[in-house]
């Protein structure tokens, strides 16, 4: 079997489909995989990391803002748009895939777009509750759209084949066990509050968690443990200011990347966290409750649909970022922990929305297309 993949732009779309790709080499050692991806995305990185072929086309996405360098930027990706979809057919011809299988991104449109031209299987995958640009147009003539949450069908058109598979969630986090990570963290009986914006991190999250942290030094109630990313280097700084000695307070574990993500997710009662795809995918397989604060600077605002997925369920409660403070976040986890119930209920309605067997249903569906059912 010959599988080309194609996907990029952010972890968000990358991710999925090495996750997939990486299951489908366990399944079939002797598969041969080709993983398309934009020149100079993240993906050019990442996907050879992973062990697997890579090939770039020159392609870039539409700039929103107008501005007099956006124009000439979007000049630039129309042309990229012809020569990119030349670029996607002399690979996929070199290649000869029996099958494609798209992620998102906007270097997923010219590949499949030939894929389909010359009559290749294709089938993509949506991550988020509201699907992307992309794979709007490709849903039309995909020969299966994978969901990730129910409710993206609703924004596809009527013609769009849909299966719900879930997203794909690494087994890392599917199998951390509570009691184990928390005595392997060193925690004790008090509740534990998780919380971070993302590898890079977030200005306003960082923001509101420090007046969290002042608050909750006062009576030590909580353990804390938060990662404020590549560009929160001032967040120790600013407790400092605000007059937080971490070190008299061993209940508060601060740090830049939170590398175990998995141990310190099985081990919180809350997460503070945005709404990316992959993200609520791991909070409902590991059934936390937690306080969603959707990145408002993400394409079709689709963290806020994310979250919505959620907090229409009964499984997250929503703070956005217009309305994010120090203060109104203190207030939302104080009420959250008010209530005993609370936060297991919340944590009980995340794990009734997660689909531990993603990668099978995918695989399941890719061996279904080539076999023309």
């Amino acid at each position: 079997m010959r599988i080309l993949f194609a996907g990029g732009g952010t972890a968000g779309h990358i991710n999925p489909a090495l996750a997939i790709a990486g299951y489908v080499r366990e399944k079939e050692p002797d598969v041969k995989i080709l993983y398309i991806g934009a020149k100079g995305g993240m993906e050019e990185r990442l996907v050879p990391a992973a062990g697997f072929d890579f090939k770039s086309i020159t392609i870039s996405g539409f700039q929103r803002k107008l501005s007099l360098k956006n124009v000439k930027r979007n000049i630039e990706t129309v042309v990229h748009i012809f020569t990119s979809s030349r670029e996607a057919r002399n690979i996929i011809r070199d290649f000869q895939p029996d099958i494609c299988v798209g992620t998102g991104g906007y270097v997923a449109g010219p590949v499949l777009r030939e894929a389909m031209k010359m009559k290749i299987p294709a089938i993509i995958h949506e991550q988020n509750a509201y699907p992307g640009i992309t794979n709007k147009m490709l849903s039309k003539h995909a020969d299966k759209t994978m969901l990730a949450v129910a409710d993206a069908q609703k924004f596809l058109d009527p013609a769009a084949k849909c299966v719900l598979t879930g997203n794909p969630v690494r087994q890392a986090v599917i199998r951390a066990d509570r009691a184990a990570s928390r005595k392997a963290l060193g925690l004790d009986s008090r509740p534990l509050i998780l919380s971070f914006g993302g590898s890079q991190g977030a200005r306003k999250i960082n923001e509101a968690v420090a007046e969290l942290l002042v608050k909750g030094a006062k009576s030590d109630r909580f353990q804390h443990i938060h990662g404020y990313g590549q560009w929160g280097g001032w967040f120790p700084d600013l407790l400092k200011e605000k007059g937080l000695n971490l070190s008299e307070h061993p209940n508060m574990d601060i740090r830049e990347y939170i590398h175990n993500m998995p141990e310190c997710l099985a081990a919180a009662d809350l997460v503070i966290c945005r709404a990316g795809a992959i993200t609520l995918s791991e909070l409902q397989a590991q059934g936390k409750a937690s306080i969603l604060i959707p990145s408002p600077n993400v394409a079709e605002n689709h963290q806020y649909h994310n979250a919505m997925a959620m907090v229409d369920r009964h499984a997250a409660a929503i703070l956005e970022e217009k309305d994010l403070t120090g203060a109104s976040l203190c207030k939302l986890v104080d009420d959250l922990f008010k209530d005993p119930d609370m936060i297991s209920s919340l944590g009980k309605n995340a794990r009734s929305m997660a689909i531990l067997d993603a990668n099978q249903r995918i695989y399941r569906i890719i061996k279904e297309v080539l076999a023309g059912i």
